[in-house]
């Protein structure tokens, strides 16, 4: 992305989600586009950059496609008469920030393609580490691309892996063979919705169900949010075909060692809603257990525990129940404002920070305030929201984060920016505290995020250094890096 203003810019502290994906076919022909829209809308937090959907007819024509897309929140680039233009029965939504490529309508998903053999569309949320390498040997072999993202070059390789299988799940297999990263996909063939997961599992996507339908959806609360029941989540490595005679699993690209698997840690800690189960693990469940695990090991004496919104909430409730401290409320927060990573400059940034969050002076004013938020990328951030707290009245502010010090990128969906614009790197956690100008400062202990995952394989690379898989040797996070 080349745009300065999503790259440094985050909520609240430069943290950006990934993507989010939903699928939805309807065996008995009824129309999907609006409900593909509201699974988008409770997919919102995953990006706020752009949205589109694409449908078509299983019983019409194979090349005919409705499809729309913009830049923008779900409510800003529908409106009910474009949703009505939508015709089909089968279809994949996308909500998209872009963690590699340009933001821009182009780099919008889902990602349509004509073809010899018909018709995809696809949406994925994940990054590729080898995706330059995958681009050059398919633009020395002729292709040409209309966008800059890695979706494509994964559309490319399906398309290409079709010509010569016999169906579109084979294809998606052989593809896989290929891709080395994160992914999960939603791909819309005439016939078929196809569901794929990384065999590492880093990104979640699940199944859910509703009358004569069926769903793929990254969140759980998705399916809630149209009223589906879910079914399961898709394993990682497995790529599951529905169609009318059911739904059909292959397995064949799943890791023989599962405990080689590596969901991101942070779907946990801050991407998911907190009423979504990601692999069997309640979102909710992990940020209270979290904020347990911080009274255990960083405890203080103050007067009331507030969690900064709204991901910091749930983790401040756990310290709240772990230590008998109050649980209260310190911030009235904007619902009217996104995410402050869109703002168009750093100093605009700040004011969004200061227009989304307003302190509860009666709540804080004389007291000892524990602080609790999921994160630290900068400091900028926490700096100002602790000043806020202390010009409300507050005797002291302790900081507690739900997450370990950030000291290495990602390059799997995760904008987390390269090591010298991280606050802990090279700092010891004192001189990170006299940064923010807190009394005290704690982090959750690296050797407690299995535990929030409930045992399951993470990773936890950006913690630790430990990557699943060998990093790119070129950076592929565009000016986010720098």
């Amino acid at each position: 992305m080349k745009e300065e203003s999503q790259k440094q810019l985050g909520c609240p502290e430069g943290l950006h989600e990934e993507c989010g994906v939903f699928g939805m076919y309807d065996f008995d022909g009824n129309e999907v586009a609006s409900e593909i829209y509201y699974g988008l809308f409770a997919l919102q937090h995953r990006g706020q950059e752009s949205c589109g959907i694409a449908v078509s007819d299983t019983e019409g024509p194979k090349g005919k496609v409705d499809a729309y897309k913009g830049m923008g929140l779900c409510n800003e680039v529908f409106t009910p008469e474009i949703l009505e233009k939508l015709h089909g029965n089968i279809g994949v939504g996308h909500v998209r920030y872009s963690t590699a490529g340009e933001s821009t309508r182009e780099n919008a998903q889902p990602l349509v393609m004509n073809y010899v053999k018909g018709t995809l569309a696809l949406a994925h949320n994940g990054n590729l580490v080898n995706a330059p390498e995958l681009r050059r040997e398919l633009e020395y072999s002729g292709a040409i691309f209309q966008t800059t993202i890695d979706s494509e070059v994964i559309a490319y390789h399906i398309a290409r892996e079709r010509v010569r299988t016999a169906n579109v799940e084979s294809a998606v297999a052989n593809a896989m063979k290929k891709l080395k990263g994160a992914y999960a996909l939603v791909i819309a063939s005439p016939r078929k919705l196809i569901g794929a997961r990384d065999p590492f599992g880093f990104k979640p996507l699940c199944i859910g169900r509703k009358d004569n339908a069926y769903i793929l959806a990254s969140e759980s609360c998705a399916l809630a949010t149209i009223d589906a029941e879910f079914v399961r989540d898709v394993e990682p490595g497995e790529i599951v075909a529905i169609t009318k005679n059911g739904i059909h699993s292959d397995r064949s690209m799943c890791l023989e060692d599962s405990k080689k698997q590596a969901r991101c840690i942070f779907e946990y800690i801050y991407f998911a809603r907190p009423d979504s189960v990601f692999d069997g693990v309640s979102v909710y469940h992990s940020r209270i257990y979290a904020g347990r695990c911080l009274a255990q090991d960083s405890p203080v004496d103050a007067d009331l525990v507030v969690g900064v919104p709204e991901s910091g909430n749930a983790a401040a409730l756990g310290y709240s129940m772990e230590s008998g401290i109050p649980y209260g409320t310190a911030f009235v927060k904007n619902s009217y404002v996104g995410r402050t990573f869109i703002k168009p400059k750093q100093s605009s940034r700040v004011s969004a920070v200061k227009v989304k969050l307003n302190v509860l002076k009666e709540a804080v004013c004389g007291k000892r305030v524990i602080m609790i938020d999921d994160s630290i990328v900068r400091g900028t951030t926490s700096h100002l929201i602790v000043k806020m707290l202390r010009d409300a009245g507050a005797k002291e502010v302790h900081v507690r984060v739900s997450a370990p010090p950030f000291l290495h990128p990602c390059y799997f969906g995760t904008d987390i920016p390269s090591e010298d614009q991280l606050i802990a790197y090279n700092r010891t956690i004192e001189e990170i505290r006299q940064v923010i100008g807190a009394d005290s400062l704690g982090y959750l202990k690296l050797e407690r995020l299995p535990e929030l995952a409930d045992g399951l394989p993470i990773c936890t690379a950006c913690f630790s250094g430990d990557y699943p898989i060998a990093p790119p040797t070129e950076d592929i996070r565009g000016d986010y890096a720098k």
